[in-house]
């Protein structure tokens, strides 16, 4: 498949003596949304940092839009200023929100469209707010962070994120640390987007939402990927014994 934006073969990443990616390939088309499951420790939320190289890896292959993104062509590591280019086109949002205590949520997002995008400021103004108002906080532009709940300020952080117009959107545990209440109010936003066909890697443990937006749903398992599927493949019938029992312990959270 050439055409993928995200085009990953053979990751691996130790930390010390632990391979927590083993061999890891994937395929991410334009406007694709591809959901990442797993147990805790399974490499997911590392594989998205090896994407946007907040980890760097030992072997193997990352290229967004055909650029490899660790490494020059002599397989150096690349510099902070060329790293910065290829970053500003690999959105990522967090668990946690990140965003700035003193700025609105209006300045967190016009921030690095002035400052990485160079935009004029009346220019990432009006894109800040359109986003803004797409994740539904029109009304809450001039707010800061504490003056926000977590829900809205983890919406803010996606519309910082989308408002970069980035190649892929990294979404990490996004409700993880989040109370039950507000998840779905931000699962709705990343909904709205994977519609708008937003190019996505999400890692989550909501299935609900891994099985209603994902257009594909990798399951990762001890470093590796271990099904790669339909949403109706992996989580609906899945054959695998490994993602069977994981699914099933799942379940049992939520009940």
């Amino acid at each position: 498949m050439s055409d993928a934006l995200v085009r990953i073969r053979g990751l691996k990443k130790s930390f010390g003596t632990t391979r927590v990616l083993d061999g890891v390939d994937l395929d991410v088309a334009k406007g694709e949304a591809v959901v990442v499951i797993g147990p805790s420790g399974s490499g997911k939320t590392t594989l998205l940092r090896c994407i946007n190289l907040l980890e760097t890896y030992d072997e193997g292959s990352i290229q967004v839009d055909g650029v490899e993104v660790g490494y020059d062509e002599g397989r150096r590591r690349r510099g902070e200023s060329a790293l910065a280019r290829i970053r500003a086109d690999i959105g990522m949002v967090f668990q946690l929100f990140n965003l700035f205590p003193h700025l609105t949520a209006l300045e967190n997002v016009t921030l690095g469209l002035t400052k990485v995008r160079g935009l004029a400021k009346a220019e990432a103004k009006a894109r800040a707010e359109h986003w803004l108002a797409r994740v539904g906080l029109a009304d809450k532009m001039r707010n800061l962070p504490s003056q926000l709940s977590g829900g809205q300020q983890q919406r803010v952080g996606i519309a910082r994120a989308v408002a970069m117009e980035p190649k892929v959107l990294l979404l990490d545990e996004i409700t993880s640390a989040l109370d039950p209440e507000l998840v779905g109010e931000v699962l709705t936003a990343v909904q709205q987007l994977a519609r708008d066909g937003m190019t996505m890697i999400v890692v989550t443990h909501e299935m609900t939402f891994a099985r209603d937006v994902g257009s594909r749903v990798v399951f990762m398992d001890a470093a590796k990927v271990v099904v790669d599927g339909s949403p109706r493949e992996v989580l609906v019938n899945p054959s695998h014994e490994r993602l069977k029992s994981f699914l099933s312990r799942i379940e049992m959270k939520h009940h």
